[in-house]
């Protein structure tokens, strides 16, 4: 029986302290530029592309990886050093995981390049499913998909809500429903190629947090695409509508796969943010001198560290097991993908707040970066399933029961 190890490879530390030394040298130091913009850092992308930390051939290896850890590791450290930036490099890695894990062959050859455009002009992708109506509810998708067999076309109507990218994108992915009475067993995901007509994003949404990352609500109104942009193919769909009229049980359906494939990712972004935060507090808490001594010598401050930083290597844990389940095809018997993000994201937001704490008025202040740390943890309890939905997940596979 192989020996069990914690212990990361020579070429997962490799990745780690590259990945890391990228964040600390080019994202971090950009950081509070782009927040205060509100704007895609595409010069940092292009940097990011030129050193091949953007591009399907980085993902492609960490997803090569047999323990499933490559990708965490270097998602953590990337958003070490910015959340906003992170998700601007890494955003486009949602679409390209809906075309891998739904797309056949010739799909992933076809689009996935042009996710990422190239190292000159960088483009970026953008994966849609959440509605003004149906977030959580992905079953209520009001977006519809019919089929014209006279042009071997598919006409996608609706609007998407927050989608990272949206609109300033070059392939959309699309979910949609075609059989509304099949609830979230009747959809599918398209790709809607570059410059399609009728695919708008009227206005880019303002947020409390990942400022510099850009979502918008994209509208789609009569948007032809060809037959093959249906991912996995037409035939493919027809079969599994078939086995949902009649009752069979799905596979799954095409938002949740891509969530189940990305859930742990994004507990090692909340990480990344966590820890940022608790490496500033702790430096913080050293230096700082109060009453003739620092801070930290004081129980109330030392002990407030010491959860921050048991509960991030908990966290951690967490999502390494997802991410190896993950890539061995272990099920998730227990919910543990949406444990790992459920757990990385409250983390997120408790750690970051403690260090705004720990700081005190310091905290609350631009000076520092703890307090956009802060804004950008909490959209980690929310996108990509709400704490509340994770724990849904969880307790309906603990108990084998529909709980709602």
């Amino acid at each position: 029986m192989p020996e069990f190890s914690l212990d990361l490879s020579e070429e997962q530390r490799d990745l780690r302290d590259w990945v890391h030394g990228f964040a600390a040298e080019v994202v971090r130091p950009a950081a509070a530029e782009w927040d205060a913009r509100e704007e895609t850092p595409w010069p940092i992308i292009q940097e990011a592309a030129k050193v091949g930390l953007y591009g399907f051939e980085f993902l492609a290896t960490c997803w090569a990886d047999p323990t499933g850890l490559s990708l965490p590791i270097a998602s953590e450290e990337l958003f070490w050093g910015d959340a906003g930036i992170g998700l601007s490099i890494f955003g486009t890695s949602l679409a390209v995981a809906a075309i891998y894990g739904a797309g056949t062959p010739d799909q992933m050859v076809e689009w996935v390049p042009q996710c990422f455009g190239s190292v000159d002009e960088p483009a970026v992708a953008a994966f849609c499913t959440s509605e003004p109506e149906a977030g959580s509810d992905v079953g209520a998708m009001r977006t519809r998909a019919a089929y014209d067999e006279a042009t071997d076309e598919w006409v996608l109507t609706g609007q998407k809500a927050y989608a990272t990218n949206g609109g300033i994108a070059g392939v959309h992915v699309v979910t949609a429903s075609i059989e509304p009475e099949l609830g979230s067993r009747g959809q599918a995901a398209f790709v809607v190629p570059p410059g399609t007509p009728g695919l708008n994003a009227t206005r880019k949404l303002r947020k409390l947090g990942l400022r510099a990352s850009h979502t918008a609500d994209v509208f789609l109104d009569d948007v032809r695409v060809p037959g093959r942009c249906l991912l996995g193919g037409k035939e493919a769909l027809d079969e599994r509508l078939a086995r949902a009229r009649s009752g069979q049980r799905a596979s799954g359906q095409a938002a949740m796969r891509t969530f189940e494939l990305s859930r742990p990712t994004v507990g090692a972004q909340a990480l990344g943010v966590a820890r940022a935060a608790y490496e500033y507090a702790l430096d913080y808490a050293k230096e700082r001198v109060q009453f003739g001594r620092p801070i930290i010598e004081n129980q109330a401050v030392a002990f407030a560290l010491a959860d921050m930083k048991m509960e991030i290597d908990a966290a951690r844990l967490l999502v390494w097991r997802a991410s190896w389940m993950g890539r061995n095809n272990r099920p998730f018997t227990a919910g543990e993908g949406s444990m790992s993000k459920l757990k990385a994201g409250e983390v997120a937001v408790s750690v970051t707040e403690k260090a705004v704490q720990l700081l005190g008025g310091a905290g609350f202040l631009r000076d520092h970066p703890v307090e956009r740390w802060y804004r950008d943890a909490k959209i980690y309890t929310i996108f990509e399933g709400t704490s509340e939905i994770q724990r849904l997940v969880i307790s309906r596979a603990i108990s084998g029961m529909q709980i709602r």
